[in-house]
């Protein structure tokens, strides 16, 4: 194996553990879901497709987030929980909110934050304030 091969399996490995953090973390997660009853385990799945999409993009408070949900989805299968009650009529709304429980919280709200701004600012320059 060449130092280039070398450096880049570590450039990889450091890559993918910013988006899903600690790796031990990330593999109990995905123990923890592959228990789950077929249908809660596929809405996991689903969730945890938008959230690579959408979601946090520092490790920690990703791996955080896909805990939250296998929490969430553990305890509604025990109880027997129907999935749309756990995310309601629109799941994107749920996932949302979810993701806006963290902090950073992913490009999506940054953007969104950056979005209101530039529309306050522009609103403001119309009717003539100054900010």
């Amino acid at each position: 194996m060449s130092t280039s091969d070398t450096e880049e399996g570590n450039f990889i490995s450091r890559a993918l553990s910013q988006v899903i953090g600690d790796k031990r973390r990330w593999r109990q997660y995905k123990a923890r879901v592959k228990q789950l009853p077929p249908d809660y385990r596929a809405a996991v799945d689903g969730v945890e497709r938008y959230l690579m999409h959408f979601g946090p993009t520092d490790g920690e408070s990703a791996t955080s987030l896909f805990e939250e949900v296998a929490d969430l989805f553990e305890r509604a299968a025990a109880d027997g929980t129907p999935i749309r009650r756990i995310v309601g009529n629109d799941p994107v709304e749920f996932v949302d909110a979810l993701i806006r429980n963290y902090e950073k919280g992913g490009y999506v709200a940054r953007e969104q934050k950056r979005l209101i701004g530039a529309i306050d600012r522009a609103a403001g320059k119309e009717n003539g304030a100054t900010r």
